[in-house]
């Protein structure tokens, strides 16, 4: 692993992950080495060896989720998220040479292929958290109390 950061009103971090790494595991030793407690990954790119993710099954409340593993070459065009208390909710799509593309939230397992690279913003003042809806038995973006 690889990561450089730029300390201002923003901290940038750069995460560069070499093959064999897993990408998700990564993301999260960096956002703990760099003590990232709210934040974004505004730009991910990369080759996964397998990847694992889920998404949703259905409109309703609760969420149901279909969680799923390709074991694939698979090119990353997109990995994005928000950190809020220390933890990581990121989102990937990864596409299957012309034949197809899927999206979903990145799950831990994900296999770096040849290379992945991330950026992630660090918010110095701005503090994030999630709080549970019981109505809709999800988490909610906020802010700390």
């Amino acid at each position: 692993m690889f990561t450089q950061a730029y300390d201002g009103a923003l901290e940038v971090i750069a995460i560069g992950i070499a093959p064999g790494e897993m990408l998700l595991e990564t993301i999260e030793a960096a956002i703990k080495e760099h003590d990232v407690q709210n934040g974004a990954v505004v730009s991910g790119i990369g080759t996964l060896k397998v990847a694992s993710m889920h998404h949703i099954r259905h409109d309703r409340f609760p969420p149901e989720d279909r969680f799923f593993t390709i074991e694939k070459p698979l090119e990353v065009s997109s990995i994005s998220g928000i950190v809020a208390n220390g933890k990581a909710h990121l989102h990937m799509t990864v596409g299957y040479r012309d034949e197809w593309s899927i999206a979903g939230h990145l799950e831990p397992g994900s296999e770096v292929l040849y290379l992945a690279e991330v950026v992630l913003l660090k918010f110095n003042n701005l503090q994030l958290d999630r709080h549970y809806d019981p109505e809709r038995k999800i988490s909610l973006l906020g802010s700390q109390d």
